[in-house]
């Protein structure tokens, strides 16, 4: 009877070990599902449509794409080649983490908006102005419940007609308290492309719980 009550004994303690096991494997495995080895691996989930990073929108013949930069692309950025340690690491993570980055892409005709839009030497000139300079009063982000988050900074590199498209950088402010639930509008106002005010609709968790590199 002893015997048999210490194999009892033997067998629920290895299906206790085991079944703890595999919740420790499914924890980490869940914790690290948006984890990446490297930047292209996390571009081709940032551009697939479902995860809910990047959206597309055509209007008019325009093309809108809005997409989410992760702080860890901002990181990679920043280290290059250079291999470093998880103190340098986190303190880039902290530095960058202060804000939330989104790239707006616009084209026609799989062009930059220069390369189609403007019409004359006027029109290109002003488009030019428009885009180097004004795009704060062009872009907006808030909340659901109209809270507006002021616009850091934007990034405009011309590409002289290399590029498929208009391509800029908007950089704001990480409010965790206006970053709560819910989700976050990112509007944009008619460039004179005839487009009406283009919207997007951002789901917070996202951005909360956004991909990361593994360095």
């Amino acid at each position: 009877m002893q015997s048999l009550k210490r194999n009892r004994i033997e067998v629920l303690a290895t299906t206790v070990s085991l079944l703890l096991l595999i919740g420790v494997v499914m924890l980490v495995t869940s914790c690290n599902a948006n984890s990446f080895d490297n930047e292209t691996q996390m571009f081709a989930y940032l551009r697939n449509e479902s995860n809910g990073y990047t959206q597309h929108k055509t209007i008019n013949g325009v093309d809108f794409t809005l997409m989410y930069r992760p702080t860890d692309v901002l990181v990679k950025q920043e280290l290059g080649n250079i291999v470093a340690d998880a103190k340098e690491i986190n303190e880039l993570r902290s530095k960058y983490g202060k804000y939330m980055y989104f790239n707006i892409s616009m084209s026609k005709n799989s062009q930059e908006l220069l390369s189609v839009a403007p019409k004359n030497r006027n029109e290109f000139g002003a488009m030019v102005n428009q885009l180097a300079f004004g795009m704060q009063d062009k872009v907006h982000l808030f909340t659901e419940t109209k809270d507006t988050l002021e616009m850091a900074d934007f990034i405009y590199p011309r590409m002289y007609g290399m590029s498929k498209a208009t391509t800029i950088m908007f950089v704001y402010p990480r409010d965790e308290k206006k970053l709560t639930e819910g989700y976050l509008n990112v509007t944009i106002e008619d460039l004179g492309l005839f487009t009406g005010e283009v919207k997007f609709k951002i789901p917070i968790d996202k951005l909360i719980k956004e991909p990361q590199l593994i360095f």
